[in-house]
């Protein structure tokens, strides 16, 4: 945790925004979820005890901290919204928004760059029946 509490209140704001922005991303498809869930882990980690215990014990978004921090992965489906997310914001942007040719290229960059990572974290196992059936 920071120690300098202008620091801590500005980890504290920023995680704050995050996870609006992952609420956000529970109700609408194209907004990322995952991701911003993260950041205000990484965030609260920083700045407040309690929030990062909140955040961690919430039932929508704990597991995704919880399997972040543990070095568990993300499940298959996770990665594929994710991904496919990716693809339309960044498609959307780049047909419609940007008229830059050279802007355009960075984006495509910057997504190409980003779905790379995703894709390439740990996937994580999903139980097997015979691992759940035995004792």
């Amino acid at each position: 945790m920071a120690r300098n509490p202008v620091v801590r209140s500005v980890y504290l704001a920023l995680g704050i925004v995050s996870l609006g922005v992952a609420f956000i991303g529970v109700v609408l498809p194209l907004i990322p979820t995952t991701g911003p869930v993260i950041l205000a882990g990484f965030f609260f980690a920083r700045s407040s005890e309690s929030f990062d215990r909140w955040l961690q014990s919430n039932r929508l978004f704990g597991g995704i901290v919880r399997d972040w921090r543990a070095g568990v992965g993300f499940t298959p489906r996770a990665k594929g919204v994710a991904v496919a997310a990716i693809i339309t914001t960044f498609a959307v942007s780049v047909v419609f928004v940007i008229d830059s040719t050279a802007i355009r290229a960075l984006l495509i960059l910057l997504g190409i760059s980003i779905a790379t990572f995703v894709v390439t974290r740990p996937t994580k196992r999903q139980p097997t029946d015979t691992a759940i059936n035995t004792p």
